[in-house]
Formats: structure tokens, sequence, C-alpha cells
């Protein structure tokens, strides 16, 4: 016999799975804007027939249904991969994978595409002819500040300097 614990805890995981979902329930809760009906100019107010667009009065009519959303919460996908596995081995596996693994290689991913950007932008501050530079350089120009005038040869300098800094190298 099993905890009842996990009984519990299963109990509420399996209740939150929609199996089979209803493309008109579940599409989207139903607002104040459902139940209302478009204006037909038999039921309303006389006016100057000039000053209503004939698109206010013929509305376009909507499309029937939508497909339902896919799920992208990351239960569906975990207890999805859980399925074909075997043994408590697989589970661990599967489990470390979608918990540890996969976050930090997208996180070291993300981390060496941005540090690789600024790399390859930080010379790119005022010198070039991109329209970013023009801009900044005129932004600079119109505030009466005074551009810094980097070489690639200073910026080496100043990296330089702050590595021996860090590696208390003489």
């Amino acid at each position: 016999m099993s905890a009842p614990v996990v009984d519990v805890a299963s109990a509420i995981q399996s209740a939150s799975i929609k199996r089979h979902p209803s493309p008109s329930h579940d599409l989207n809760p139903s607002t104040a804007a459902s139940t209302k009906k478009p204006v037909s100019p038999a039921t309303s107010i006389p006016s100057d027939a000039d000053s209503i667009p004939e698109s206010a009065l013929k509305p376009t009519p909507r499309r029937a249904n939508l497909p339902p959303l896919p799920d992208m919460r990351f239960e569906q996908s975990y207890l999805a991969s859980l399925q074909g596995a075997e043994s408590w081995w697989r589970i661990a596996w599967i489990t470390g994978r979608d918990q540890v693994i996969l976050p930090l290689v997208q996180g070291m991913l993300w981390t060496l595409l941005l540090s690789g950007w600024r790399y390859w932008n930080r010379g790119a501050r005022f010198q070039g002819a991109s329209l970013g530079c023009k801009v900044r350089r005129w932004w600079w120009g119109v505030n009466n500040w005074k551009i810094p005038e980097e070489t690639q040869e200073t910026m080496e300098e100043k990296i330089g300097e702050v590595s021996r800094g860090f590696l208390k190298v003489d």
C-alpha cells in the first residue's frame, strides 16, 4: 500500500491535467464582451446617417472557433517524457536533464552570446558608420558632451591594467 501523501499528491497532479480540452470551453473565459450583440440600424438610436460610418453599422463577422492553444507548461512536457521511463534510474536522468542540465546549458549559452556581443560591440560605440553610431554622436553633440577619443590601443591598455591589477602581476 502506498503512502497517503503520495496518493494525495498524485490526485492533485492528475486533476490539473486536461487530457481532452474543449476548444469552445477552454479557449478563453467568457467576458462581458462575449454576451454583447452587435448594433443593428433598426435597434439603434436614430441619428444623422452621414455621421455613422458603414463599417460601424455592419461590422465584419468573427471567425467561428480557433484551434486550442498548445499547453506550454513545464509539467505537461515533463510528465510526457516520464511516460516511457521504465526504471528509477531513467526517471532520475529525465529529472536531472530537465531540471539541471538543460537550464544550465541554456544559461551558459545565453551568457556566452551576451558576452560575445558586448566584446564585438565595445569598440563600435562612437566609431563606425552605422545608424546607431551616428545617432549617438549626434546626441552627444547636441548636449555638448565631449566624445571620447578611444582607440583600440588605449582600450587594450586599460584592459591590460585591469587584468594586471586583478592578477597582481607587476
